[in-house]
């Protein structure tokens, strides 16, 4: 399935006109400050991005959905599981992520997109644990976090970019939904 429907959300493959509104949300440095090194990415970057989550998809059979709001059909970021080789001390390891433009936040997508991910990397996937890691001090991460059901697992350093990382974890064997 490359394709979920929640009540007011698409996750799907990427399209080629996802890349502009992409680039948009991802040149915007509220929306970059926790992500690597904070940098935001040109439209180039982000087309080699979108490139590399969808090779994602043929390697692994899972990558990062598209995320658009049924009503308008807008794009508002993505959600989905990636492997974290960033961070080799917590592999083997798929992560859920998620990235929303900054006019979306605070209005429960990221929850509800993580929450689809979720399912279905149990219940599509097959996956029994899925880790997701956050850089000290983002709250907001940190809350989606905990609102399924992820408990911290450890802190530690990013490798290259030398910042505190939060490793959250769940064990989707004991998942409600």
């Amino acid at each position: 399935m490359t394709e979920i429907l929640t009540p007011r959300l698409l996750l799907r493959r990427w399209h080629d006109d996802d890349l502009v509104p992409m680039a948009d949300i991802d040149a915007d440095p509220e929306v970059m400050r926790w992500i690597g090194d904070g940098s935001v990415r040109d439209l180039e970057g982000t087309a080699e991005d979108i490139e590399r989550w969808e090779e994602e998809w043929d390697e692994e059979g899972f990558g990062l959905f598209a995320v658009e709001l049924l009503a308008s059909g807008e794009l508002i970021g993505f959600a989905g599981l990636s492997v974290p080789e960033y961070l080799p001390e917590v592999l083997p390891a798929v992560e859920i992520v998620w990235r929303l433009g900054r006019p979306f936040w605070g209005q429960g997508y990221a929850s509800e997109a993580a929450h689809a991910v979720l399912e279905f990397a149990l219940q599509d996937r097959g996956l029994d644990r899925v880790v997701s890691i956050a850089r000290l001090g983002n709250d907001a991460a940190e809350n989606v976090m905990r609102k399924l059901g992820m408990v911290p697992e450890r802190e530690t350093i990013h490798p290259v970019h030398g910042v505190p990382l939060h490793v959250h974890a769940i064990d989707l064997t004991e998942y409600q939904g």
